[in-house]
């Protein structure tokens, strides 16, 4: 399963881009952010995917869950966002 990182910055419309080729290709994909304003980007890109998707009748379900990862010998924290069908 391919991982995307978003990050605060990210532009919503393209990681829904990125969201709906994805899950096209693979049936599922998961998103990676770390603190609240990447979590926003995501979901906001996420709401964008699905208008995508949706015409084709696609529904999509977000699972959200925690994730340590390390970052520069840093032990952090991160909110991954498996995307599936429903």
């Amino acid at each position: 399963m391919e991982i995307l990182k978003v990050s605060s910055k990210s532009n919503p419309s393209k990681v829904a881009g990125a969201i709906a080729n994805i899950y096209r290709e693979e049936g599922n994909v998961e998103l990676q952010t770390i603190g609240a304003g990447s979590l926003n980007q995501a979901i906001k890109a996420i709401a964008i995917a699905r208008g995508f998707l949706a015409p084709s009748g696609k529904n999509l379900v977000v699972i959200p869950a925690f994730n340590d990862i390390m970052i520069n010998g840093e032990q952090k924290t991160a909110i991954k966002l498996m995307i599936e069908t429903k």
